[in-house]
């Protein structure tokens, strides 16, 4: 079980071998990005880490880690939008949408609908009765209820009972509440052991949170024993839906992964890398606004700001740029490291951005696209969600199979930890958050089993 998240402002690759996984050690930045990389032999060390810079750009490399994913899940909203039917909302088409990123659908979360009642009461003079309607509002999907549904399935597949989970981490920019939503969709899944915090990392949150489970389960010194770890978001509320050029791009899901310690010291993660770099800041990013407010306090008043943001803001082509440069070569770095090739691949998993960018990481690979897995024509970018809502798909369908090497990357939102962006532009070169991570791994008989029995 591999994959990668497709966010705004980090990228990632995964390799992993039988019963292991690769993460790396998360850097909170600006603008971020991480290589992870997996070995065909244990490490001599089971853990190091070492810190280097090169102008702007600052590295941080972590060793083996002993845990392993065990249980996939994903979820998407019942809301599905078109190309044909953004045709009226701005100016586009069908066709001009899928040539350029891949995508042919979304889904997104929507507001709540009116239930109208209609009740019969009597006037005040005894005059006839007048109708009276009564609006109530419907009950509507939201981010955490995507979260709780995905969180389940992965639960259900890894046999893990929510009692025994120690950890939950939720990687969102967009949770339903701002101090955060992984304690309650802890608390909805019975998982009353655990101790829960959301990570906000746009399209690259998945990845960092996976790193982090990671390193809690690899420590000697706790008794963590399970994790789950969730990608969910919803940018629909943060892109502009007036300009064409990103309202697109972008849909709303959620994905979650169980991961449990190796008690018998197998390693899981096999080796990370993590980079940042905060001078992207203004090419990809989700600016705080806020409204005045006047308090009125003795003498003038004191003028402060009521919270809102801006739309989500990115430069689209400076990350593509970023993305079509960078990831083919820190993926080579990871399978150098890993002691591989591009020949051992069996499947390219890339975050879910833009088709454009597979195509061009695929070729500069040497992948055919025939190994390249993708879900992007369903769902569209779907920032921390894209990882584990297109892995879930591949392993489900049988695509992914036991022994299966699958090399992942993810790329793109974030950069100053907002809301993420996801056509095929985004990063530039040397200023934008890059996460990168390759790992290397085969599934453990463990996911082979409950795929089976789902």
């Amino acid at each position: 079980l591999a994959g990668a998240p497709r966010s705004v402002g980090a990228s990632a690759g995964w390799s992993g071998a039988e019963r292991r996984t690769v993460a790396g050690t998360p850097l909170r930045s600006s603008s971020s990005s991480a290589a992870f990389v997996g070995t065909r032999r244990r490490a001599a060390i089971a853990s190091s880490s070492s810190s280097t810079s090169a102008t702007a750009l600052s590295m941080a490399t972590t060793g083996p880690l002993a845990c392993r994913p065990i249980g996939i899940g994903s979820a998407a909203p019942s809301t599905v939008v078109t190309n044909v039917d953004l045709e009226s909302v701005v100016e586009t088409n069908d066709e001009w949408i899928r040539t350029r990123t891949g995508i042919s659908e979304r889904r997104l979360l929507v507001a709540p609908k009116k239930k109208v009642d209609d009740e019969e009461s009597e006037g005040e003079g005894g005059d006839d009765g007048e109708t009276e309607a009564e609006e109530e509002e419907e009950k509507a999907e939201t981010i955490r209820d995507l979260a709780v549904r995905a969180a389940r399935s992965a639960l259900d597949m890894s046999g893990v009972d929510p009692l025994d989970i120690d950890l939950v981490i939720c990687a969102t920019s967009s949770p339903d509440d701002m101090f955060g939503d992984a304690p309650s969709v802890a608390a909805a899944l019975g998982c009353k052991e655990a101790f829960a915090y959301d990570i906000t990392a746009a399209c690259s949150g998945f990845l960092f949170s996976t790193v982090t489970a990671g390193q809690f389960l690899h420590n000697s010194g706790n008794s963590l024993k399970n994790a789950l770890v969730i990608g969910a978001d919803a940018l629909s509320r943060w892109v502009d839906w007036d300009d064409r050029n990103s309202c697109i791009l972008f849909g709303d899901g959620a994905g979650a992964m169980v991961l449990t310690a190796d008690e018998d010291g197998t390693t899981g993660v096999l080796g990370g890398s993590s980079h940042s770099n905060g001078e992207g800041y203004e090419d990809l990013k989700c600016c705080y606004r806020g409204e005045p407010r006047l308090v009125k306090t003795p003498g003038d008043g004191t003028t402060l700001t009521k919270g809102s943001y801006n739309s989500l803001d990115m430069n689209g082509k400076e990350v593509y740029k970023f993305a079509t440069r960078e990831v083919p070569r820190v993926l080579k770095e990871g399978l150098e490291a890993a002691d591989m090739t591009a020949d051992d691949v069996d499947w390219l998993l890339l975050h879910q951005a833009n088709i454009r960018i597979m195509e061009v990481v695929a070729k500069r690979l040497g992948i055919p696209m025939e190994k390249v897995i993708t879900n992007l024509s369903k769902y569209g970018n779907t920032s921390a969600a894209s990882i584990p809502l297109a892995l879930d798909e591949a392993v489900r369908s049988g695509q992914v199979k036991k022994g299966d090497v699958i090399a992942c990357a993810g790329f793109g939102a974030g950069l100053s930890g907002g809301p993420p962006s996801s056509d095929g532009d985004e990063l530039n070169e040397g200023k934008k958050m890059r996460m990168e991570d390759v790992r290397r791994k085969r599934m453990g008989e463990e996911m082979d089993e409950s795929r089976s029995k789902n």
